[in-house]
This record gives structure tokens, C-alpha cells and sequence, in this order.
């Protein structure tokens, strides 16, 4: 019956709230995804239960508006769930496949009607020396499709904000609908295997900014004045992007003024020691005048420490837009939200989707 239904319907099985995954052969792989936080430190979650020969399941109960990816491992391979055609790249050369829902809509943001005004896009290659990896690194430009002067948000992991997030699509509609001033871009490539590093609360990371992309943004964009407008750019970033975006803001809030974090990484290991000084630090420091939007999934492993760091900065003083989405740590579901970051901090608080 399952194996008919799977079939005919495709998987995983929607029911309500309840998602049946259904596998056929002799033996189960193993199944992780946004749902078991992929199986770390709960093994027992990622395996399947065998209910008739060569019929084996697992189910789970999950938000109606959730986005969900997921993926089999059966040893060194990742087999495909045959009823599923859904792929998604997961950002490290590998696929995950993904559902919806009933209640998950993704935004239509990303998509850009004709006749739509839209940016221009440049890109460039910009020398950091040794502050940055490597020496220099990429750094696309986009200009509002408008004569005025705007502000800028810098993004980190531009160039997936740029591919995976579609941002600058994004852009031009809420500017177009009139969801937010102009708003330009310059969105930073990260180092690669130097990016935890470059991330980690690394003030040669600010330094590249203030001293070689702000500069070649001035020059290429036509830009409020920050001399006379004080806070007026921000910065944005998702996972590591996000520690380092509330980083920079706290550093220099009076050129980043505005600040986006999608799911910092305030506790991911490899940084515990600096975010717990982040966490110090801002126990002792006077406040800043920045405005600051987080977003986080109710799935994700970061849930519990971004709430603590919503509640830190709220009870500090700080103006802090925070928000919990059905979902996980994933480029679709930081890119179905943030515009409304954007639009907290470039535009009318009463926008609506």
C-alpha cells in the first residue's frame, strides 16, 4: 500500500503534519536531514524501520510551513529517494533533496517580471594583501536601478547570497513594489577554506572593508554619504556570515548601522571561544547605535543560542528585530526570509508579504 502510494504521489508521504519516508530493498540506508538536525549526536533518529520485505520507513511530525532537506547515506554513497525528484545544491558539491509543506510557500521575490527596473551587476577582483586569504578576493558590485544616492549593505558569502539566494533579484522587486528605499550591494566572496577563520570575529576581515571594498564601492556606486549620514550602510550574513555581521556592526557601528544575521553561528564549536567573548564583551560595553534583524529556524541546532543572543542584546538595550522560521540552516529558507530583514531595515516596518 505505501510502496503503491509512493509511487503513484512521490515522497516523501504528506499527511497533516505527519511525513511517512518510505525506502524499497534488502537493506536501509541511513536518513538525515532538517528534521533529525542530520543525525548529530542521535544516530538512533536516522534509522529506518522495516515494516515488510524490502519496505522500510520513518516518520516524522513537522510544521505545515516547513522547507525541508534531507539526504540517504548508505556508507561512502548517498543514494536518491527514487520517488523524489526534487534536488538542491547543498553548497559543498554534493545535492540534497528537499519538499515542502502543505503551508510553505517559497517567496516570489526571486523572480523579476518583465519590465521590472533592475541593478546593474559588476564584478571585480580586489587586492586585500595579507589581511584577506590569498591576497585578494571577488567582490560584485550592484547599483539600484535609480539616480539617488543610497545607502550600501555589504554582504558576506556574496556569492552565494548572489547564485543560491538570488539577492539582487530580490532587491530590485521589493524596490520596484516600493518595500524599500534604493539599496545597493557589495557582496564579498568568502575565502573558502580560510572562511571560518576570516569569519570568527576577525578584525582584519573589518579591515579589508574599511580599506579596499568601501573605497572601490564609492568609487563604483553612487552612494549616501556615510561622513554625513552616520550608520546609514549595514551588513549581512548567514551561519558564520551572521557571527561576523553582528562582529562588524558592534566594531564600527557608526558605518554599519544596520545589521542582518541569518542564523549566526553563536555556538558553533569551532568559534565557541570567540562568540562566548562576543557574549562578554557585549555584557560590558555601552550600547551602540545599531539596529539590528535576526532570523533563525525553529529546527536548527542554533535555535537555543540565537535566542540568547536576541535576549542579550534586547536586555542591553539594543534594537533587535528577532524571528523564528519553520526550517533549517539552508540557503532556500535564509533566501524565503530575508526580505523581511530588508525590509525592516531599509524600509517600512508595516510592509506586509
Amino acid at each position: 500500500m505505501l510502496l503503491e502510494r509512493a509511487e503513484r504521489e512521490g515522497t516523501p508521504l504528506i499527511d497533516g503534519e505527519t511525513v511517512t519516508f518510505v525506502w524499497r530493498g534488502t537493506h536501509a540506508p541511513r536518513l538525515i536531514g532538517d528534521f533529525n538536525s542530520w543525525g548529530r549526536g542521535n544516530e538512533k533518529s536516522t534509522e529506518l524501520v522495516q515494516i515488510a520485505p524490502e519496505v522500510w520507513i520513518q516518520r516524522v511530525t513537522l510544521p505545515s510551513d516547513a522547507y525541508i532537506e534531507y539526504t540517504y547515506i548508505d556508507g561512502d554513497r548517498h543514494p536518491r529517494d527514487v520517488w523524489n525528484p526534487r534536488l538542491v545544491d547543498n553548497g559543498l558539491g554534493k545535492w540534497n533533496q528537499f519538499f515542502r509543506m502543505p503551508d510553505s510557500v517559497p517567496t516570489p521575490l526571486t523572480h523579476v517580471k518583465r519590465g521590472t527596473p533592475r541593478g546593474r551587476l559588476t564584478r571585480h577582483s580586489v587586492e586585500g594583501g595579507e589581511l584577506i586569504a590569498g591576497g585578494k578576493r571577488e567582490v560584485a558590485l550592484y547599483q539600484p536601478p535609480t539616480s539617488d544616492p543610497a545607502p550600501l549593505l555589504v554582504v558576506f558569502d556574496g556569492q552565494d547570497y548572489r547564485r543560491r539566494a538570488r539577492l539582487t533579484a530580490i532587491v530590485d522587486n521589493l524596490f520596484a513594489q516600493g518595500r524599500i528605499g534604493p539599496l545597493a550591494l557589495a557582496l564579498v566572496a568568502h575565502g573558502g577554506q580560510a572562511r571560518i577563520a576570516e569569519y570568527r570575529c576577525n578584525d582584519n576581515t573589518i579591515a579589508f572593508l574599511l580599506r579596499h571594498v568601501l573605497p572601490l564601492a564609492r568609487e563604483k556606486l553612487h552612494l549616501v554619504d556615510i561622513e554625513r549620514f552616520p550608520g546609514a550602510y549595514g551588513v549581512l550574513g548567514a551561519s558564520m556570515g551572521g557571527l561576523m555581521a553582528l562582529y562588524a556592526g558592534l566594531r564600527v557601528p557608526e558605518v554599519f548601522g544596520h545589521v542582518l544575521s541569518q542564523s549566526g553561528a553563536f555556538g558553533n564549536p569551532h568559534v565557541a571561544d570567540f562568540a562566548g567573548a562576543l557574549f562578554e564583551t557585549l555584557g560590558q560595553e555601552d550600547v551602540k547605535p545599531l539596529s539590528i534583524w535576526m532570523d533563525v529556524g525553529q529546527l536548527e541546532w542554533l535555535v537555543t543560542v540565537n535566542r540568547q543572543m536576541g535576549a542579550l542584546l534586547q536586555a542591553k538595550g539594543y534594537t533587535v528585530t528577532y524571528r523564528e522560521y519553520s526550517g533549517e540552516h539552508n540557503y532556500t529558507s535564509w533566501r524565503d526570509d530575508v526580505w523581511r530583514g530588508l525590509e525592516a531595515q531599509f524600509g517600512s516596518a508595516n510592509a506586509s508579504a
